[in-house]
């Protein structure tokens, strides 16, 4: 097969059969290893602590540095992509990461670990943001919306489940074999990326000198609609990483339960995430799930805080958890699906700059909640994240319907032109500057 036969043109994205299927599933364990990177080891963080003979601050900075180099990754491939094309920047990405992951395991003290973790954040920043960047790359409008739904379920859900499988694991084998899993699901991936199409055809690629790709980092800050939606997830994704972050020391330390058990309530409050992200599909206009969803997380996070302050029961703290988790995935659909159709003439570069403000607000929150009192601290940190979501959510509302950006605007800002405009699936395709989410 050439180069060329070989690259998905827009107009024959699917919508339907065996390849479109695999797409999905491809992008879906893609925004899932993304997650796994930091989830999966959270049950083990007491453990770790003893381990290393640190305290919990300085052991969950683990998480804050694979964060970083999550943002910070996302950041650099997103120009590279959009001028090299994703598949390149899929394989160097997954190659990156399975080096971190394999030296991680031999580590020799906590230090030595944290920066392993910076390099497999880094690697793992490629996989996650070319799961939204595909689809901007092959569809908008309710097609775009569908497919952002299923990714964004499974960026609630991974979160959510990823303890359960490292729970058990680190029960049986120790924190080091969670790693080696993560080193074999980077080489699977590896093995089914010859599959995957390339999204990006050589017309439509960032042409001229390099430095035209990190302008349009500039374009996207200035744009007020993508910010907004892009902030909003944010916030969504630190209020979750606040949760994770905060659960083992919680359930585990505070209230006695075994890392098999925290993996079991961590799956269980999995499903309603998922549940979450797909019912933010109902909502006509689809914006209004995101208010909706902001509103009850400030109630339940307020609540939540009272309850650990003044209330020690394990089963009222995890029934305000379930109701969070499921308004947090009518977040996800939302800001992800209108933060990427604003952004949709440099996917690359809005699918990385939306994944590096989600981990700047999570690199934040991880830290955070192990100050002094962890549940204190925790009902502080969520409550603060509650208010920034609920004025994001408003401030999405009272935005006008979004249009699909046309070229001719592009090019009236000074922007890099492409010979043609980004095409839709045949039954979405516009003919005009028609709303790309309809009374988004």
């Amino acid at each position: 097969m050439s180069e060329d036969s070989a690259q998905l043109q827009p107009q024959d994205s699917p919508t339907t059969g065996g390849y479109y299927w695999f797409v999905i599933i491809y992008l879906v364990l893609l925004s899932a290893f993304g997650s796994f990177v930091n989830d999966m080891y959270i049950p083990t963080l007491p453990v770790m602590c003893r381990s290393f003979h640190c305290s919990v601050s300085t052991c969950q900075l683990g998480l804050t540095f694979g964060m970083i180099g999550l943002g910070v990754g996302q950041m650099l491939f997103g120009p590279f992509s959009d001028r090299w094309g994703r598949k390149p920047i899929l394989y160097i990405a997954l190659v990156v990461f399975a080096i971190g992951a394999f030296c991680s395991v031999w580590s020799k003290s906590i230090w030595e670990f944290i920066w392993w973790r910076l390099v497999q954040g880094f690697g793992a920043s490629g996989g996650y943001f070319l799961a939204r960047t595909i689809p901007a790359d092959m569809y908008r409008g309710q097609a775009l919306a569908k497919v952002m739904a299923l990714v964004g379920a499974i960026n609630g859900f991974a979160p959510a489940s990823a303890p359960v499988l490292g729970g058990f694991v680190s029960h049986k084998i120790g924190w080091q074999g969670i790693f080696w899993i993560l080193f074999g699901f980077s080489i699977l991936l590896l093995v089914l990326a010859p599959a995957l199409k390339e999204s990006l055809p050589k017309e439509r690629r960032v042409q001229g000198h390099f430095g035209i790709a990190f302008k349009n980092y500039l374009y996207l800050v200035k744009n007020k609609k993508f910010m907004i939606h892009s902030t909003l997830k944010g916030a969504a994704l630190g209020l979750i990483f606040a949760y994770v972050s905060a659960a083992p020391f919680i359930i585990q330390d505070h209230y006695g339960y075994s890392q098999l058990q925290f993996g079991l309530f961590m799956g269980f409050n999995a499903i309603f995430i998922a549940l979450g992200a797909t019912t933010a599909l109902t909502f006509k206009p689809l914006k209004k799930a995101a208010v909706y969803g902001g509103r009850a997380i400030m109630v339940l996070t307020i609540g939540q805080g009272i309850c650990l302050f003044l209330l020690d029961n394990v089963w009222v703290y995890e029934a305000w958890n379930i109701c969070m988790i499921f308004c947090i995935g009518l977040i996800f659909t939302v800001s992800n699906t209108l933060a990427m159709n604003e952004g949709r003439l440099y996917a690359g570069d809005a699918s990385a700059l939306l994944g590096f403000i989600g981990y700047v607000f999570g690199g934040i929150a991880s830290p955070m909640v192990g100050l002094d009192n962890v549940l204190h601290s925790t009902a502080i940190t969520q409550v603060a994240y509650a208010a920034i979501i609920l004025l994001f959510a408003h401030l999405a509302e009272v935005l006008p319907p979004e249009l699909v950006p046309t070229f001719q605007s592009a090019s009236r800002t000074g922007l890099p032109q492409y010979p043609k405009p980004l095409a839709s699936t045949k039954s979405d395709a516009p003919t005009s500057d028609a709303p790309a989410v309809q009374q988004a």
